[in-house]
């Protein structure tokens, strides 16, 4: 094969998306003629599909060595060298592209986006207007402003990745204009739809800046959207936004569009699962699978088991994916699955977390591989990787009080925000850190670079194995020091996180063999509940005394175990009595109140002693606390969040300390409240403490009025107690 036919091989491969074909195609048009300089961009590009990065470097180079002024060269050179985080080259790349062919745009806003990056805002605003400035010029006048509009579209998205909400907002609003200007009354579809995409992103940037309103109706008017993959992008940004019920109105609207769509189906069913309503979410995900095989039907029937309360099928179904398909998404869910396992002890838990992913630390960086300045005479860099500052996250709500009261003067904080969900909530953290720095859309090795150019000491995780965690940036090391805490109750087994924060409770010393990493205590208790809310606190009215005695949970439906509800059962016959409240996001669907009224009526539960509720904002949750006297945590998985909030709210906690971090939160919080005689040690114990204090009603009265007050009276719900011993624990680390 001569190098022109391996040449046109290789592009036929490419245009079949078969990289690796098309990789060995050019491969030989360059064998054959070596100073072919396409075959060689071929290959570059090749290797950039492939994640070969050092390779398409050397390949791009050999491209600029036959042809100094190649534009396409100098310009996806420059696009691998932003990618790589090498953001100086990157812009010498697109300077090169510049020079080579200066009526062209696409190297302007190469300039445009990188620019800001290396603290050069303004020239990278005059970028942009160079960009649009050569558009203008270049193309014909019946394209210029779709051109355009396209033009401002991608430079509004690439100042939103870098959080710069106010350009994003200034760049589409441009390309809406462009769009203004385009000829005639009535848009076809394609317009259309670039309209509404460049809406949505508007919308999305009024949110970041608090202005819903004009968010709100710019996502309204995306809704005229007729584009399957728009109103399917449309439906989960209303999503992330919390917008649920306009979210499900979106995907049923393109469902019915495109009935033919296996997409648009498995799109719906995913969503509809998400809000927790699984009897419609299996039936439409059914029907996607009549129209099309769904590779991710297997993922998706694992989530909703595990959200079903059905752990151990969840499990099984994640650790298959795992092993056939590799990737840390499945084994992250298997390993987080494990712990509402009623059939898994601590130590196969912990065995699992390790067995997972000890891959993930191969190739990784040594600690002495860091270079940092003394810390004598300077603060202590702290970096946070997170996405879960908004409203009602439980990181957000331990973590911002402790953002409030690090020390700044021994302190320097950079969050790394990894999120896609934007509210006050972030705009607060925001302002409470001096760095904050957008890396959703960043690669591992593009955070990892900009970590260590930002010469991070402590960098803490605060997500472990939960949704948009960055696992596999920690097992390759990007910082000397790495500690998890808070988003994950446990140890997660992943190479190179050197410590978890723990507490003598959740992680006693002699269990230390359960955890991957060395164990720091924190002296009274490991999460710190000191809510910036204000939730007053419920008016015991006279006839509580007379009505019947309200036990309660509020966890989510995966903590109820079958192990969890035969306790309850329990409970409930021990005390005739009594009611239960079950409150979760799931008994707003009415086949997951059927599928739990029939597995308490399996175990003896009178339902008509049963009330269950469904989803309700924070504020309004709180509140219902008013109807309930004593909460039953759940087991494996204890709860964490709503345990401290019914704590908050006057409620105690029955619980039952189990054997490891996740299954003895309970026991640490009821025992930093001085109260541990609500701490049972097994389910005899259990049961005996539910009859005992519902028997005395006075004294269960006065515990519940004084509640609140006992718990800020302690040292563990000390805010800067709390962070000061977090402080000095990050110090120690970096000595240690």
């Amino acid at each position: 094969m001569s190098g022109v036919q391996a040449f046109n091989a290789g592009n036929a491969a490419w245009r079949q998306g078969d990289w690796a074909q098309a990789l060995a195609a050019y491969g030989e048009a360059v064998a054959q003629a070596p100073a072919l300089a396409v075959a060689h961009l071929g290959r570059a590009r090749c290797l950039v599909k492939l994640g070969d990065w050092g390779s398409a470097r050397e390949a791009f180079a050999t491209v600029l060595r036959l042809e100094p002024a190649h534009y396409s060269a100098w310009l996806e050179a420059g696009h691998l060298c932003r990618q790589m985080g090498e953001l100086h080259q990157a812009a010498g790349a697109y300077q090169r592209a510049i020079h080579a062919e200066p009526m062209r745009h696409e190297a302007y806003l190469g300039m445009a986006r990188v620019l800001p990056m290396l603290g050069q805002a303004e020239l990278g605003e005059q970028a942009f207007a160079d960009a649009l400035q050569q558009l203008a010029h270049s193309q014909p006048e019946s394209e210029r402003a779709v051109k355009l509009a396209e033009a401002a579209h991608r430079m509004g998205q690439y100042r939103l990745e870098q959080g710069d909400a106010v350009g994003a907002v200034r760049a589409l609003q441009r390309g809406l204009l462009a769009l203004g200007e385009v000829p005639g009354d009535a848009p076809d579809e394609p317009l259309l739809d670039l309209r509404a995409e460049v809406q949505m992103d508007l919308g999305e940037a009024l949110w970041r800046l608090g202005q819903q309103g004009a968010a709100l109706a710019a996502l309204t008017a995306a809704s005229h959207a007729r584009s399957e993959t728009t109103l399917a992008r449309l439906g989960a940004l209303s999503f992330r936004f919390n917008l649920w019920q306009e979210a499900l109105a979106v995907l049923r609207r393109n469902a019915e569009m495109h009935p033919q769509s296996a997409i648009a189906q498995w799109n719906l069913a995913h969503l509809l699962a998400e809000c927790w309503q699984m009897e419609e979410a299996e039936r439409v995900l059914q029907q996607a699978e009549a129209l099309a095989p769904m590779p991710g039907a297997r993922s998706m029937r694992a989530s909703m088991a595990g959200r079903r309360g059905d752990a151990d099928t969840a499990l099984a179904i994640y650790r298959e994916l795992a092993a056939e398909e590799g990737g840390a998404s499945y084994a992250s869910s298997a390993a987080m699955s494990s712990l509402y396992s009623d059939s898994l002890s601590a130590q196969a838990v912990a065995d699992l977390h390790r067995q997972l992913f000890a891959p993930l630390g191969v190739g990784a960086r040594t600690r002495e591989s860091f270079v940092r300045t003394p810390l004598a005479g300077r603060r202590l860099r702290l970096g946070i990787v997170s996405a879960d500052f908004h409203h009602q996250h439980p990181v957000n709500i331990f973590m911002q009080p402790v953002l409030r009261e690090l020390d700044r003067s021994r302190f320097e904080v950079f969050v790394y925000f990894n999120g896609v969900s934007y509210d006050d909530q972030t705009r607060l953290a925001q302002q409470r850190v001096a760095h904050w720095v957008e890396v959703t859309t960043l690669n591992d090795a593009q955070l990892a670079k900009r970590i260590d150019a930002d010469e991070i000491d402590v960098l803490l995780d605060l997500a472990g194995h939960t949704g948009q965690q960055r696992m596999r940036l920690f097992a390759q090391r990007a910082a000397p020091v790495q500690v998890t805490y808070l988003g994950y109750p446990g140890s997660t087994g992943v190479p190179n996180v050197d410590w978890i924060l723990g507490d003598p409770v959740v992680t006693p010393e002699a269990d230390d063999a359960l955890c991957s990493e060395r164990v720091w205590r924190l002296p009274h208790l490991v999460f710190c509940y000191a809510p910036e809310a204000d939730y007053p606190f419920p008016v015991m009215t006279d006839d509580w005394a007379s009505r019947p005695l309200t036990f309660a949970s509020f966890n989510n439906v995966p903590k109820l175990t079958p192990h969890t509800l035969r306790l309850w059962a329990r409970v409930m016959a021990a005390v005739p009595d009594a009611r239960l409240l079950l409150k979760a996001p799931s008994f707003g669907d009415t086949s997951a109140v059927a599928a739990f009224s029939e597995r308490l009526l399996a175990l003896g539960v009178d339902l008509g002693r049963v009330e269950f509720r469904g989803p309700t904002g924070l504020s309004d949750m709180m509140a219902e606390y008013a109807d309930v006297d004593i909460a039953l945590d759940p087991t494996p998985y204890n709860g964490g969040t709503t345990s401290l909030q019914a704590m908050w709210m006057g409620v105690p906690v029955i619980t039952l300390a189990g054997e490891h971090f996740v299954s003895r939160m309970g026991a640490s919080f009821m025992t930093a409240a001085g109260l541990p005689e609500w701490v049972a040690s097994d389910d005899e114990g259990y049961v005996r403490v539910a009859l005992q204090m519902a028997q005395d009603r006075a004294a269960l009265l006065a515990l519940k009025l004084g509640l609140r007050e006992r718990l800020k009276a302690r040292l563990g719900w000390d805010v800067v107690a709390h962070t000061r011993a977090m402080e000095r624990a990050f110090d120690e680390m970096v000595n240690a």
